[in-house]
C-alpha cells in the first residue's frame, strides 16, 4: 500500500510540473530538432545537387517519391519495434545510420560528383531511418508527459518540426552555394548532436512487456483506426491533402519554378523559408487555438484551405507570392497534427502507440509518393500552372470526408476515454483511465 501510494504521489507531482521544466521531454524535444532540422537542410540538397549535376526536374521527383514510398513503408515495422525496444536507442539508432550515410555522401560530393544512383541510395536510405523514427519519437512522448499534458505536449513537438522546415531550406540552400558537400556535412553533424543529446533523458523508455500469449504485430495498428470511424475520415483527409501538399512535392515545385525563372540556389533557399514560416507560426499558436476553437472548425477549415491556395498559385505571378501563399497552407499544419495526434494518444494505451502511429504514418504517407511524382511529371511537361491546378483537384476531393456529421459533430480529444476495450464506434465514451 505504501509503494502504490508513493507511486500515485508521483505521478501527482507529475501532473503538476509545468511541461517547460519537465527535463525528459526537453530534451527529446531538443534531440528531435536537431534530427529534424538535419533533414529537412539534406531534403533542399537533394533537388538542388541533381539539377546542379546535370539531372531533371522529373529524376528530382522520383527521388523524392522513393523518399516518401520507403518512409511509408518502413513506418509500419518501425512502429513495431517501438513496442517491442527501448525507444530511445532505436531513435539513436537511426540517427547514427545517417550520420554515416550523409557523411559518405558528402564525402564522395567533395572528391568528384556522385552517381545518380549513389544519391537515390543515400536519400533512401535516410528514408528509412525516418520511417522507423517518425512513429517512435511520438510515442515516447506519452512516456514522458502525463496525460493532462498531452496536448499541449503535441503541440510544442509540431514547433520543433516547423521551425526545421523554415530553417533548413535557407541554411540547406546557403551552405550547398558555397559548397556542394557542406549541407549534407552539416546534416550529418546534426544528427549526431541529436544522439547526444537524447542520452540526457533519464526516464527509461522499455515498454511493458507483452502478456503471455499476446502477438504484438503491425496489422494491430490498422485494426485499431479501423475501429475508430472518426479517425477513418481523417485519415481519408490525410493522405488526400498529403498528396497534394506534402512538403517534399510543394518544395520541387517551388524549386523548379524558381529554378525555370532563374533564381540562384540561395534565393530558392530564402523562398522556402517564407513557405516555412506558415508552419513556425501555426506551431506557436497551435495550444491556445486547439483550446478556443471546436474541432469541428478546425479540421474544415484546414481542409478547404487546400483548394483555395492551389487556385491561387495557379494564377498568381512571382515568386515570393507563392512563398507567402505556400506559408499559408503551412499554416495549418501543426494545428491539426497537434490536433489529430491528441485524439490517437487519448484513444490508443501506450502499448500499442508505437504501432497505430506506424499505421498512421504509412497511411498519411503513402499517397504522398504519386503528388512527388506528379509534381516532377507535370512540371517538365507543362510547367507550374498545371501543376498547382492538379494540387487544388486533388486536395478538393481529399477534403469532401470533412463534411460527414460525424466529422461536424466531432468532441474534444479528452471526451475520449481511453479504455482497455476500444469503444468500435469511435463515439465519446464517459471519462474513464
Amino acid at each position: 500500500m505504501a509503494e502504490a501510494t508513493t507511486d500515485e504521489e508521483a505521478t501527482a507531482r507529475q501532473e503538476e510540473k509545468p511541461l517547460l521544466r519537465n527535463g525528459d521531454f526537453q530534451a527529446l524535444w531538443t534531440g528531435e530538432a536537431f534530427a529534424a532540422l538535419a533533414k529537412e537542410t539534406a531534403e533542399v540538397a537533394y533537388p538542388l545537387l541533381i539539377l546542379a549535376t546535370g539531372g531533371s526536374a522529373f529524376y528530382a521527383g522520383a527521388v523524392g517519391s522513393a523518399q516518401l514510398i520507403t518512409a511509408s513503408l518502413m513506418s509500419i515495422p518501425g512502429g513495431s519495434l517501438a513496442d517491442r525496444v527501448d525507444r530511445r536507442m532505436l531513435l539513436i539508432v537511426c540517427n547514427m545510420v545517417r550520420v554515416v550515410l550523409l557523411g559518405v555522401l558528402a564525402l564522395l560530393i567533395a572528391t568528384g560528383n556522385p552517381h545518380p544512383v549513389v544519391i537515390l541510395v543515400v536519400a533512401v536510405g535516410s528514408a528509412a531511418c525516418l520511417g522507423v523514427s517518425n512513429p517512435t519519437g511520438l510515442a515516447v512522448i506519452k512516456q514522458l508527459v502525463p496525460p493532462s499534458q498531452l496536448t499541449q505536449a503535441t503541440a510544442q513537438n509540431q514547433v520543433r518540426y516547423f521551425a526545421a522546415t523554415m530553417g533548413g531550406p535557407p541554411t540547406g540552400g546557403a551552405l550547398f552555394a558555397v559548397a556542394r558537400a557542406f549541407p549534407f556535412l552539416a546534416s550529418a553533424i546534426a544528427f549526431l548532436v541529436s544522439s547526444v543529446l537524447l542520452l540526457f533523458i533519464r526516464k527509461p523508455l522499455k515498454v511493458e512487456s507483452a502478456a503471455p500469449g499476446e502477438k504484438r504485430n503491425a496489422a494491430e495498428g490498422f485494426r485499431f483506426l479501423a475501429r475508430q470511424p472518426v479517425l477513418r475520415l481523417l485519415i481519408i483527409w490525410i493522405m488526400g491533402s498529403n498528396m497534394a501538399f506534402t512538403h517534399t512535392g510543394v518544395f520541387l515545385a517551388l524549386i523548379a519554378t524558381a529554378e525555370s525563372r532563374g533564381a540562384s540556389s540561395t534565393f530558392t533557399g530564402l523562398l522556402l523559408s517564407i513557405a516555412g514560416i506558415g508552419g513556425v507560426v501555426g506551431s506557436l499558436f497551435a495550444s491556445p487555438i486547439i483550446k478556443r476553437v471546436p474541432p469541428p472548425v478546425l479540421f474544415l477549415t484546414a481542409a478547404w484551405i487546400g483548394p483555395v491556395a492551389a487556385v491561387l498559385l495557379a494564377t498568381v505571378s512571382g515568386l515570393v507570392p507563392l512563398g507567402i501563399i505556400v506559408a499559408c497552407v503551412f499554416l495549418r499544419g501543426p494545428i491539426t497534427s497537434a490536433l489529430f495526434l491528441a485524439y490517437l494518444a487519448a484513444m490508443a494505451p501506450d502499448k500499442t502507440q508505437g504501432r497505430v502511429l506506424g499505421a498512421v504514418m504509412f497511411m498519411s504517407m503513402v499517397a504522398a509518393p504519386l503528388g512527388v511524382f506528379g509534381v516532377g511529371a507535370l512540371f517538365d511537361l507543362a510547367g507550374p500552372t498545371w501543376v498547382f491546378t492538379a494540387m487544388g483537384i486533388v486536395s478538393g476531393l481529399a477534403a469532401l470526408p470533412t463534411l460527414s456529421p460525424r466529422i461536424r459533430g466531432l468532441a474534444r480529444p479528452e471526451e475520449y476515454a481511453v479504455t482497455s476495450t476500444a469503444d468500435a464506434s469511435g463515439a465519446p465514451t464517459s471519462k474513464e483511465t
